[in-house]
């Protein structure tokens, strides 16, 4: 199951309902309902839990509404940078919310705007899955009389390369919904040509951008090494999820947000071709 945005969920179901009409009309005849081929043996299943500091949903409009992505602070000077799916984005995204850990409607680190988004060239020309990952800005907040950043608040993830095959990641992300828990799972990557890839169930729609994230060894750090995206926007079927593997291009992406160079205007996804 890819990893629908709300528009793109629209969209879908108004293809059922016109393939509904066709078939009541005789134009096309009904039939199985096709099925997802079977997850591979011993695929584990995501958790709920009470969510991270890092990690939370993005809300388009206010927190009364449904959430459709993930995000999560990812460490900069500043303090102000999320890590998100470039095709979660559109236009410049200012006015979003992010809810860093997030859990049953509750909001614990507060509830923060989005300002400014930055793409990697590659994905506002082309689309180019391997370059699916996108840099939020987020207004700072007067707390307690201070001007505080997002990861004064909530620590922030480091910003790593690419898990290579036979690497254990821990992917928390929140599926589409309202006044609801993360979800969490660990598990192995593996790679599908070129993409990391890792096999979970349970990451259906809104769990696009969730981080991948690793235990930077002998410290209490945590690595982010991918998302959810990439190949079919991230994954066709809901115990299969992939990322863009983070090269020298995500550096040079979070450098030109660090310095507010040409926020960009980003287009509309296409098609995850699922």
């Amino acid at each position: 199951m890819t990893r629908f945005s709300a528009a793109r969920m629209s969209a879908a179901r108004m293809v059922v309902l016109f393939t509904m009409v066709l078939v009541a009309a005789g134009v096309l005849s009904a039939g199985p309902a096709a099925a997802d081929p079977p997850a591979p043996p011993g695929t584990p299943t995501a958790t709920s839990f009470d969510g991270i500091s890092t990690v939370g949903p993005l809300f388009r409009g206010g927190l009364d509404q449904r959430h459709s992505c993930t995000a999560s602070v990812v460490a900069s000077p500043r303090h102000d940078l999320l890590l998100a799916a470039a095709h979660c984005v559109s236009g410049t995204a200012a006015g979003w919310k992010f809810a860093p850990g997030y859990d049953g409607g509750r909001t614990p680190y507060g509830v923060w705007t989005v300002t400014h988004a930055y793409v990697d060239s590659r994905w506002s020309d082309g689309q180019d899955p391997q370059h699916d990952y996108a840099i939020l800005q987020v207004a700072h907040q007067v707390i307690d009389g201070r001007d505080e950043g997002i990861e004064d608040v909530t620590g922030a993830n480091i910003l790593a390369l690419a898990p290579r095959s036979g690497e254990p990641i821990t992917d928390v992300a929140y599926n589409s919904g309202i006044g609801d828990q993360p979800i969490r799972c660990t598990t192995t990557v593996y790679d599908t040509d070129g993409y990391p890839s890792f096999n979970c169930h349970g990451y259906v729609g809104g769990s696009s951008g969730s981080p991948w994230l690793s235990t930077v060894p002998g410290t209490h750090e945590t690595f982010v090494q991918g998302l959810i995206g990439g190949l079919h926007q991230g994954g066709c079927y809901e115990y299969t999820s992939y990322s863009p593997a983070f090269h020298l291009d995500v550096y040079r992406l979070l450098l030109r947000a660090t310095f507010g160079v040409h926020p960009d205007t980003v287009p509309q996804a296409g098609s995850d071709g699922c």
